[in-house]
């Protein structure tokens, strides 16, 4: 039977709706008559969207106002797929992963028993400003939906709206750039609930600040693939294995892990190994109480001389320095050493920024100078990913 969209089991919608209030009714919608879709991002250039469009051969692309748009072309899908969704691609050009009805639910009661486990409420309320393109932002509509608890959500994040229109005790799925907004508008944070930050790690001053002012943190760590954050605070979800390979690198196993992406056979048979184990990209290590801590992307690794150096512990390094607003890493090509380290610096105030021997100096105090940048450039922003990811590609 076709669903009010006119779409029937086996084919594909494209929502091509702007993040906002109307996705809670269209996410039931959606859920309730089982219609497999690609949220598309408002904010995605007219020919990223056309590359998207084009991988996923929807049957009809779903626009503002329930416009509905037949797509020439179109490609089944397995009926118990739930979601299709696209990489952030900070590595490169997006992929459009498939994840299953029972992998999104799984995500939903891994996050709700972790939560619970830790001692937070679950029954709380909900507070959406990611964009539910972001799997982030769309497993707080999903959560919603499931749970049957209320969300409120906003079209974007804005630090004073958060703070004015959050129910009390709301649960927070944020990005650490917003984090560290809220901190330099010193929000109460005591009156939000648990804050789930995920897609890049977390600076610990920042958290620790964030933490001063009141907030509840929970750091997340998991990607698209695995159906979002699977392991709070370094711990899995139960059901959910994580392991880390000889070469450094995660990986991960459970109920959430993806189906593969969608018309790229070759990538998502690089993505498993053969016991059906999701290779991720990125690097970590489990401590001695078994708790995974993530360490950075290995295509990110800079291979300076005979040392790895990770962007990610640099940046925490040089975040802290008062001159500093922003600040990220990469590596750039060297004759001798096959590359260097260099910061790149969003300062404070244009009048006074910091300088190279000051960022190093001030590294050097935690990190080994060998780590320290050997290079700074100033930058008015940081390129990011819809997400809020730092595209580093874009930077070297």
């Amino acid at each position: 039977m076709a669903s009010a969209f006119d779409i029937a089991p086996g084919e594909l919608l494209a929502v091509d709706v702007p993040a906002g209030p109307a996705w809670v009714p269209l996410l039931h919608r959606l859920w309730s008559e089982r219609v497999t879709f690609l949220p598309l991002d408002e904010r995605l250039t007219a020919s990223e969207r056309e590359r998207l469009l084009d991988l996923a051969r929807p049957a009809a692309v779903l626009g503002t106002g329930g416009a509905l748009t037949v797509y020439a072309g179109a490609a089944p899908v397995d009926e118990d797929l739930a979601v299709v969704m696209a990489t952030s691609g900070t590595g490169g050009k997006a992929r459009l992963v498939e994840l299953s009805r029972g992998s999104v639910v799984a995500a939903v009661a891994g996050s709700l028993s972790a939560l619970e486990t830790a001692g937070h409420g679950t029954g709380a309320p909900l507070l959406c400003c990611l964009t539910p393109a972001h799997i982030g932002g769309l497993l707080v509509l999903v959560r919603s939906e499931i749970a049957e608890v209320p969300v409120v959500v906003h079209e974007r994040f804005d630090v004073d709206r958060l703070m004015r229109e959050a129910p009390v005790g709301a649960i927070v799925s944020l990005v650490p750039a917003m984090v560290s907004r809220l901190v330099r508008a010193r929000a109460d944070l005591s009156r939000l609930g648990p804050m789930l930050v995920g897609g890049a790690p977390l600076d610990r001053d920042i958290r620790v600040e964030a933490e001063a002012l009141g907030a509840t943190i929970v750091e997340t760590y998991g990607l698209t693939e695995a159906c979002g954050g699977v392991v709070y605070d370094g711990v899995p979800f139960d059901g959910t294995e994580v392991r880390v390979a000889d070469d450094g690198r995660i990986e991960l196993w459970g109920p959430t892990v993806m189906r593969g992406y969608r018309h790229d056979p070759a990538a998502t048979g690089a993505a498993f190994d053969v016991r059906g184990w999701l290779r991720t990209n990125d690097a970590g290590r489990l401590d001695d109480a078994g708790r995974l801590q993530v360490t950075g992307r290995l295509d990110e690794a800079i291979r300076t001389g005979a040392e790895t150096v990770w962007p990610s512990e640099v940046e925490r390094a040089i975040a802290s320095h008062p001159k500093v607003a922003e600040v990220a890493v990469a590596g750039r090509p060297h004759p001798e050493w096959g590359e260097q380290v260099v910061a790149f610096v969003v300062p404070r105030t244009i009048d006074d920024p910091p300088s190279l021997e000051e960022l190093r100096d001030h590294a050097s105090e935690v990190i080994g100078r060998h780590k320290a940048p050997r290079e700074l450039v100033l930058v008015p922003e940081l390129p990011r990913t819809p997400g809020g990811k730092i595209r580093r590609s874009h930077l070297a």
